[in-house]
């Protein structure tokens, strides 16, 4: 059994009145893909607001534990701890690019928490002294491997803004690797993709999670509606119905689990609520 990465324990959240997740537990272990799934307003997209601090929520707890056994209380933590000192990264579901930067300057604001140190020993930096050279250069040089990962070097000066869809969805999983996370949320990343670019997504996913011919390894939290992508590449899958877990385990248990195959016969409601 893989070490648990991320324990959710009676996840609530809400919003007035209405509740959008509801009590929700479940397991996120390291080296493993975990898929969140569920029909419109099954409340996935909440979950990951909480998880990564967009959201503060209601009730329940959300502690993450690195290999070396150092635990962060999520719940109890800013937004920017979380990607920072948690290290936790995400995407999300509308591209958020900076679209005016290239390539190579998208993942350099990535590594931003890593250049700033060097960039305040202020006149020193302009002379390329005090270290920030060579910080630079790693940075560079991070950035040159996730481009490769990723098929983009030979986008690495073109705007972000410029590139076909398929080509912004891995910038985006590209600039979040460039944090080094110990768990990266993905909030559909295959949506909008071909079929083509879905498989060439499924192959970066799974690289990552092993760290094969990648520049780091992370292990994976999804969110997806595309099943063939989620039944492909997850270890394991949590399946939500109006912000309740109705199911939990492998995807051949998910597959064949008559509670989510109920679920996604019916009509649900918008995915997200508002705040």
């Amino acid at each position: 059994m893989a070490t648990p990465l991320l324990a959710v324990d009676r996840l609530t959240m809400r919003f007035g009145g209405l509740i959008a997740v509801d009590a929700l537990s479940f397991q996120a272990r390291a080296g493993e893909i975990t898929a969140v799934i569920g029909p419109n307003g099954a409340g996935k997209t909440t979950v990951f607001n909480c998880i990564t601090g967009f959201y503060r929520p209601s009730e329940g707890v959300l502690q993450l534990t690195h290999a070396d056994g150092k635990g962060f209380a999520l719940t109890a933590m800013p937004g920017h701890l979380i990607t920072g000192r948690a290290k936790v990264a995400r995407t999300f579901q509308n591209i958020r690019l900076f679209a005016g930067m290239t390539v190579l300057e998208n993942l350099l604001v990535a590594q931003h928490n890593f250049l700033m140190p060097t960039v305040i020993n202020g006149l020193l930096a302009v002379f390329g002294l005090g270290g920030h050279a060579q910080a630079e250069h790693i940075a560079i040089e991070k950035a040159k491997l996730w481009m490769h990962a990723t098929g983009l070097t030979a986008r690495a000066d073109d705007p972000a803004g410029s590139l076909p869809y398929g080509d912004q969805r891995r910038l985006e999983i590209a600039r979040a690797m460039c944090t080094d996370p110990e768990l990266l949320c993905l909030d559909e990343p295959a949506a909008g993709l071909n079929p083509r670019e879905s498989d060439e997504l499924s192959d970066l996913l799974v690289r990552i999670r092993d760290g094969r011919d990648v520049a780091g390894r992370s292990s994976i939290l999804l969110i997806e509606h595309d099943m063939g992508v989620v039944m492909r590449i997850s270890d394991h899958v949590v399946v939500l119905d109006h912000g309740r877990k109705i199911s939990d385990g492998t995807p051949a248990e998910i597959r064949a689990d008559p509670k989510v195959i109920a679920a996604y016969l019916g009509e649900g409601d918008e995915d997200e609520v508002a705040a």
